[in-house]
This record gives structure tokens, C-alpha cells and sequence, in this order.
């Protein structure tokens, strides 16, 4: 598998941008640089929104079938290259292989191929009265996506765009740029038309600001940070140019009393912990009732130790690196600010050992934590769980709703309609009851500061497409 890249992918094709700056890429748990890529320019963003502009009114005229046919295509193309996808995965951001194998490139392929369906059977035209209700693509997207799940988060965006009839520019992180390469070719292969996906990497600051203030984007769709969207949100204001964002998340997993609590605190420490804790809905905060406080401590601590840190490709890892020196910086003064307000330590913490090479943090656990203080309010964004007693289903709904994001939840009850009347209380955009799985058609966004819009099925296809009524 060949990693170095030196190019762009516009109009079709691959060009090689003007000589210019290059990004590293590192390996997380080596912390070695294992590939370099252009550092793009305003200029390569308007080179690439030329070419989708100049491709929109083919793409979105094109039959529904046809378009269907393209991501019916790349579906195929990615299936070949689901090896080589975790793979680097698990280079470029430290994923455990397995894990990168089944969510990191197994997910966005049940993502793409649901779309496949949506394209070819987009909304009905409505008459309303005198009038013609019809839906129309919003236009050139602009697509900038994180570094957490690097092919998912972009087929979250890509495929409901397409199957709308927008065209897209495409920024990836630039911290795990090598997957969007993979997904290129794959592009490349399965023949869309030039100009209707395009790809430039680059830094936020330069590519990403192109992207949001560039006048001929139509939208902007952007996944990360609630800072970081705060930003787009104003850039694209000026302009009134549509957004949807994907934020933080400081998810609260609530075990009531009549649980099963040896699983719920098993799966809960799961998700606070998948993909080494970066990621948004992780259930970052354990609300557990007092009565069954001291037992889930205890069951916690024994769960996060069983976490093994190493090497992504070994497959007795169960917990790789963060994708960054910075990353583990941050994540580490969370953990000290968190210990120095109160918090008690079970598992983990700044002084577990971790391996001498790479970006490690071990998995950690800290209790009895006020839930104004920092750990309980702030996205970590790493291994690390807070637990905190709650009295009774009132005061966990008003601790888990004591936060500025609304992403994702949990509940567990022995009483599946006790369970349902606290997830409808819960000011979140989506909630598991005793550990139901993920359904990737479900509509996927958050309430507050987690962001605005959904992503998912056909309600992610919605946000794609613009309402006319045409009156007879």
C-alpha cells in the first residue's frame, strides 16, 4: 500500500498542486511521520469550487438511477479496499485494527449503501393546494470533516450530498488525511462525472476558512468542534449561507436502580472508550443511583482495568493512542484539573504507565465527581470516564441535562417504559435503552451546542435540498 500523495483530486482527475508547503502525518503510536501531503491554498479551494459549480446543473438534472448507479459503484470499489481502509486507520490515528476493521471502514459502508436506495427514490412531489411542492439539491457543498473517524464522518456528508444532487468539495483533517485518498481512488473508480466530488487537503485556518467564505459554496457541513463550528457558523453567516454542524458531546449514561448493572457498567465503560474515547457520543459521564453507587465503582475500576494499551496492530490492543502529542496533552490536564477539583481516583490516571513510544493515555476512571466541575462539563475527547451519584430519576435527568451539549445519552432500567419516560426527558438527540444498538438510518445530531441539522437516512438526505412551490 503506497502512502506517499502528492495531489489533489479536481475536475475528475488527479493534479498536482503548485509547489507549495506539504503536511507530516504521524503515526500515533510510534509517533514516526509515515507519509507527507499538500498543504492546500484559497486557490486550490477555488479551483475545486469551479470545477463542482461547473458540475452541479449535470449532476442534479441526472436521473435518479444514475446517480444511484455512481454510489452503487463506489460501494463496490470501497468493499475491495476494506482492508487497506483499516489499515490506515490504524496507522494514521491508532484505531486497534479489529475495531477499525468492523466501525472504521465496516460503518460507512452500511451508511453508503442505504443511500444507494435513497438516491434512486428521492422525495415524492407534493401538491398542496394550488401550489407544486418540489425538492431541488441545495447546490456546491462544502464538506469539512475530523480526524476521529475519517471515512465515516466524510460518507456522512458525501453520500446524502450526492444522492441529493449537490456536487462537493471535500477537506479532510489534515491529521488523518491518507483514508480520504483511499476513498478517491475509489471515486476515481467508480466513474463519477468530473467536477462532482473534489478533493483538497490543507489546515483549517487556510482550507477550511476558503471553504466557508467562498461565495460560490452553497453549504457547509461540517463536523468537530463547538469552537470550530462557532467559527464556520459566522463565516458563513455574512454570506447567509446554509450550515450543518456536528459538535461535542458530553453524553451522560444513566444506570437507575433496577438494572442490569454488571452489563450496563461493561457496555457503558465500552463506549466511553471506543477508539481510545474520541469520540462524540461517547457516554462520558455514569450517572449511577446511590444504592447501587459503591457496587458500579467497583465493577468500573475492574472494567477500565482490563483495557490493554499497544500497538493498533497487535490484536490483543484493546485501547490504541490519541491521534496527537496535543491531543494527549490536553486530555492529560483534564485529568489533573479533574483530580485536583475532588474527583477520586480509580483506574488510570497521569502516573499509570503507558508505552515509552507513542501518544498513550491510559484508561482512566475518576469518581465522585461535582457535577459543575470541569470533568463533568467539558469534551475530554480521551479515555476517561466520570461517574457521579445520582438520588433518584428526577436528579439523574437534571444532572445528565446540567450541560451545554445534547449529543447522545443512555439509560438503564429493568423497566423498559421506566427507562422510555426518562429518554423522553433527556435534552438529547439520541438515546439507547439498555444498550440497543446503532441504526445508522436513524437521524444522527445533537440538541444546543452539539449543532444544528441531522445527519443519517433519509433525514440526513433532507438537509441536502432546498424546498419550492411552484403555483398552477
Amino acid at each position: 500500500m503506497d502512502l506517499a500523495r502528492t495531489d489533489f483530486y479536481l475536475d475528475g482527475h488527479w493534479v498536482t498542486p503548485s509547489p507549495g508547503e506539504t503536511i507530516p502525518v504521524h503515526n500515533p503510536a510510534t509517533e514516526e511521520v509515515v507519509a507527507t501531503v499538500p498543504a492546500g491554498t484559497a486557490t486550490d479551494v477555488d479551483r475545486a469550487v469551479g470545477a463542482a459549480r461547473a458540475a452541479f446543473d449535470g449532476w442534479a438534472a441526472a436521473a435518479p438511477a444514475d446517480r444511484a448507479g455512481c454510489l452503487d459503484r463506489l460501494h463496490a470499489a470501497l468493499t475491495t479496499r476494506v482492508e487497506d481502509i483499516a489499515r490506515t486507520v490504524a496507522l494514521e490515528l491508532g484505531t486497534p485494527l479489529k475495531v477499525a476493521t468492523r466501525v472504521q471502514a465496516g460503518l460507512p459502508l452500511t451508511v453508503l449503501h442505504g443511500y444507494v436506495e435513497l438516491a434512486a427514490h428521492p422525495p415524492a412531489e407534493q401538491s398542496v393546494g394550488n401550489s407544486l411542492v418540489v425538492r431541488e439539491p441545495v447546490g456546491v457543498v462544502g464538506a469539512i470533516t475530523p480526524w476521529n473517524y475519517p471515512l465515516h464522518q466524510v460518507m456522512a456528508k458525501l453520500a446524502p450530498a450526492l444522492a441529493a444532487g449537490c456536487t462537493v468539495v471535500l477537506k479532510p483533517s489534515e491529521l488523518t488525511p491518507l483514508t480520504a485518498y483511499l476513498l478517491f481512488d475509489a471515486i476515481d473508480e467508480a466513474g463519477f462525472p468530473p467536477g462532482v466530488v473534489n478533493l483538497v487537503t490543507g489546515t483549517g485556518p487556510v482550507v477550511g476558512e476558503a471553504i466557508a467564505t467562498h461565495p460560490d459554496i452553497d453549504m457547509v457541513s461540517f463536523t468537530g468542534s463547538t469552537a470550530t463550528g462557532r467559527r464556520i457558523s459566522h463565516l458563513a453567516a455574512d454570506r447567509i449561507a446554509r450550515v450543518a454542524l456536528e459538535l461535542g458531546g458530553k453524553s451522560a449514561n444513566v444506570i437507575l436502580d433496577d438494572a442490569d448493572l454488571a452489563t450496563a457498567v461493561k457496555v457503558g465503560v465500552a463506549n466511553a472508550f471506543l477508539n481510545s474515547g474520541q469520540t462524540c457520543t461517547a457516554w462520558t459521564r455514569m450517572l449511577v443511583h446511590r444504592a447501587r453507587y459503591d457496587e458500579a465503582v467497583d465493577l468500573t475500576a475492574k472494567a477500565a482495568g482490563g483495557y490493554r494499551l499497544g500497538d493498533p496492530f497487535d490484536p490483543a490492543t484493546r485501547l490504541g493512542p490519541l491521534v496527537s502529542a496535543a491531543q494527549r496533552q490536553r486530555v492529560r490536564d483534564h485529568v489533573e484539573k479533574g483530580l485536583a477539583d475532588g474527583g477520586r481516583l480509580v483506574a488510570g490516571g497521569p502516573d499509570a504507565p503507558v508505552p515509552d513510544r507513542g501518544w498513550f493515555v491510559a484508561p482512566t476512571v475518576i469518581v465522585d465527581v461535582d457535577p459543575d466541575s470541569a470533568l463533568a462539563q467539558e469534551e475530554v475527547f480521551g479515555p476517561v470516564l466520570a461517574v457521579i451519584p445520582v438520588d433518584d430519576d428526577d436528579h439523574a435527568v437534571a444532572v445528565a441535562n446540567n450541560s451545554r451539549y445534547g449529543l447522545a445519552g443512555a439509560v438503564w432500567s429493568g423497566d423498559e417504559r421506566r427507562a422510555l419516560r426518562v429518554a423522553r426527558r433527556l435534552r438529547t438527540g439520541a438515546v439507547d435503552i439498555n444498550g440497543a444498538p446503532f441504526n445508522p438510518l436513524a437521524p444522527f445530531g445533537g440538541y444546543k451546542q452539539s449543532g444544528l441539522g441531522r445527519e443519517l437516512g433519509r433525514h440526513g438526505l433532507e438537509e441536502f435540498y432546498e424546498t419550492k412551490a411552484i403555483q398552477r
